[in-house]
């Protein structure tokens, strides 16, 4: 099972950017996905989540600007991201709880796409 990561990139003070992201592979049951991030010298932290059923969480500083949604026909979670700061600069990564007959559940987690804030 993999988690493939896209839509990172440069976006200046005020403007908006898009990520996807997409579970590949073998699988019994998709469960709660999510975004995380982070920045250079700071522990990773929540950005949202989405449970299987549509609920949703968000961290404290991004409510308000950031959207979470997953389509389940496609196994895949993406995150709107709107009036960006500098300060949501970071290394951002999915994951995402899954059941495969091998291991039960588990998380996994994507390799991480950049995002940068800045003008």
């Amino acid at each position: 099972v993999q988690l493939l990561e896209s839509g990172g990139g440069l976006v200046q003070p005020g403007g908006s950017l898009g990520l996807s992201c997409r579970v590949s592979g073998d699988f019994l049951n998709l469960y709660a996905m999510g975004w995380y991030r982070q920045a250079p010298g700071s522990e990773r932290e929540l950005v949202a989540l989405i449970a299987s059923r549509g609920l949703t969480e968000y961290g404290d500083s991004v409510k308000g600007r950031f959207t979470i949604s997953r389509d389940n026909a496609k196994d895949a979670v993406f995150l709107q991201m709107d009036s960006l700061k500098p300060e949501d600069t970071a290394v951002y990564y999915c994951d995402a709880e899954i059941e495969t007959l091998e291991d039960g559940r588990s998380m996994y987690w994507g390799q991480g796409t950049q995002v940068t804030v800045s003008s």
